[in-house]
This record gives C-alpha cells, structure tokens and sequence, in this order.
C-alpha cells in the first residue's frame, strides 16, 4: 500500500488574498447594512404604531374632558345655576388653566440661555485666543484648569 503524501495547501498570490479579503469584508458591510436596515424598519413600526395608540388614547382623553365638561356644568345646573351661567363657569375655568399654562411655559422659554457660554467658549478655541486663567497653549491645562474659564451654571426657576 503506497500512502499519498499529505496535500500541501495552495499557495495563493498575496493580490489573491487581498481580494479575497476585501470581497468578504466588502460582504460582511453589506450584512451588515441589511441587518440595521431590518432593525432600523422592524423598530420604525413598533414606534409608528405606539404612535398612533399614543394619539388614539389623547384623542379618547379629550373627548372624556369635553364629557366631563358637559357634565360638571349640568351638575351646576341641578344645583339650580342657570344653564348658561354653568357653562361660562366651566369655560372660564378652562380658560385661567390655559393661562396659566401659558405662563409657565413663557417662563420656561425666558429661562434659556441660547448657548451663549458654549458660543463665546467656541469662539475663542477659533481664533485662537487663550481664556483668561488658562495657561498658553504651549502648556496643556490641569484638571483644575479645565473649564475655569466658563461662568458658573445658575439653575433658573
């Protein structure tokens, strides 16, 4: 019995290779843009869908306010208010709770800055100015440098 001497593998061109190489990563991007697609649509519907549940239950919720609106002005009729007088009583209520939402609101909005610290801080890194307390670029700040430029944070109310 003669034994065939173990096959040697296949000696392939280093350019071989290297398009072998390149056709599989090439492959396994593609994979890969093919799975985040799929998750990318699969997660696009499940959030289209709470969406429109979300919608769905504002919508019921306003039509219980408007239930409960009519209702509370004829329990003011039954307690012998005059029907319109019940009625303007629950849209004036209505009315002081949409001003005041107003009004916080307004005064969330006032609250905001506009970035004015971030704004000036990139300002000065473009024209290349060092901020007052901060060593020359030549020397790389400390940890208790970094950021001592900036104003203090106050929390608006």
């Amino acid at each position: 019995m003669t034994e065939n001497p173990p096959a040697e593998p296949q000696e392939e061109s280093l350019g071989a290779l290297v398009a072998a190489a390149s056709d599989h990563i090439s492959t396994l991007v593609r994979a890969e843009i093919e799975l985040a697609k799929a998750e990318f649509r699969f997660d696009a519907k499940r959030v289209g869908m709470a969406a429109g549940l979300f919608g769905a239950a504002a919508f019921m919720g306003h039509l219980c306010l408007i239930l409960a609106s009519f209702a509370i002005a004829y329990g003011l009729v039954a307690l012998g208010v005059w029907t319109w007088l019940a009625f303007t009583i629950v849209t004036v209520f209505y009315l002081i709770v949409a001003g005041l939402l107003v009004f916080v609101g307004i005064r969330r909005l006032k609250g905001l800055t506009g970035m004015k610290r971030t704004l000036r801080s990139l300002k000065t890194i473009k024209s290349g100015e060092t901020a007052p307390g901060l060593p020359t670029p030549a020397a790389p700040p400390t940890a208790g440098q970094v950021g001592s430029h900036r104003e203090p944070v106050r929390p608006t109310r």
